[in-house]
């Protein structure tokens, strides 16, 4: 029988591990970013961490213009339960400067935030917290997270084991000779990196939109408009020809690509997500097994 002194020690690692399976294991609250606090997110732990076996994996589930975060994290719950994998779905705010831009997150730049950056700070507080490091992660985004997506494996292609992109409403293509968004002409001078083509060669590409995304109302870019700039409109008309295009700017550099059109899908990023959990899936045991033939 315990003694009495050491009840209060006992209950306090009671009290911390029910907390730590409440709030730290599943499906998380929502949690501010320690390095802008503007921005948030929340995961989904397998519950079996911290319980032997290999590390997990990261997978970065970004959300659209709806800021459906929640939706996203919950939609690869199961499959981070039986692949071992960490969600992580970060929530960037509309209007975060005070102007009601839905749309910064999108172009990567809005004052000056750079969103590519902010994600990595999540993802290094996520390994902190934890106890784990993930130096590449797996990044999927649909319509507005499709924009993030592609744009993110521009600047940042290292630190990714695969990207799925799904549905942009508009294209940044592997164009010298536009500038950014339209194309990258000017990456350097707003991002401080070119392209890395090479980098991208090595990251295996998904892009998925429906057959049945034909609505323009959204992405047909007009002079005045915030995001308006020369040729906003030329990569197509619809999401499926943009995307197909942003699939040849790929293909012509080199990045293999898996083109998923969806037969009788709309503009439904949930809807999409089993295909896109294949493609993760494949990608993991790819590469799992090449770790484990190394080690």
């Amino acid at each position: 029988m315990s003694s009495p002194q050491a009840q209060p020690a006992e209950a306090q690692q009671d009290s911390a591990a029910i907390a730590r399976a409440l709030y730290d294991l599943g499906p998380t609250p929502v949690m501010s970013c320690k390095a802008d606090p503007r921005f948030s997110y929340c995961l989904y732990v397998p519950k079996t961490l911290g319980k032997g076996g290999p590390a997990p994996d990261l997978v970065v589930a970004m959300h659209g213009t709806g800021r459906g975060f929640t939706e996203y994290r919950n939609a690869f719950a199961e499959f981070a339960r039986w692949n071992n994998c960490i969600i992580l779905a970060p929530l960037f705010p509309i209007g975060v400067l005070g102007d009601d831009n839905r749309d910064g997150f999108k172009y990567m730049r809005e004052g000056t935030i750079r969103y590519d950056e902010i994600l990595l700070a999540m993802v290094s507080e996520v390994g902190a917290r934890y106890a784990l490091s993930f130096e590449q992660f797996g990044l999927f985004g649909y319509s507005g997270g499709g924009h993030f997506a592609h744009r993110f494996l521009l600047l940042q292609p290292e630190r990714l084991w695969a990207a799925a992109i799904g549905a942009p409403g508009s294209v940044t293509l592997l164009d010298p000779s536009r500038d950014w968004w339209v194309g990258t002409r000017n990456m350097k001078e707003l991002f401080g990196k070119e392209p890395d083509i090479e980098a991208m060669r090595r990251v295996p590409v998904q892009m998925i939109v429906g057959a049945a995304d034909l609505e323009t109302w959204e992405i047909t870019h007009k002079p005045g408009g915030r995001n308006w700039m020369p040729d906003a409109n030329h990569a197509g008309r619809t999401r499926p020809e943009r995307l197909d295009t942003l699939r040849k700017s790929f293909e012509e550099a080199g990045v293999s690509v898996r083109f998923d059109l969806v037969p009788n899908m709309a503009h439904d990023g949930v809807r999409a997500v089993p295909r896109v959990e294949d493609f993760f899936a494949e990608v993991l045991a790819k590469r799992r097994g090449k770790a484990a033939q190394a080690a």
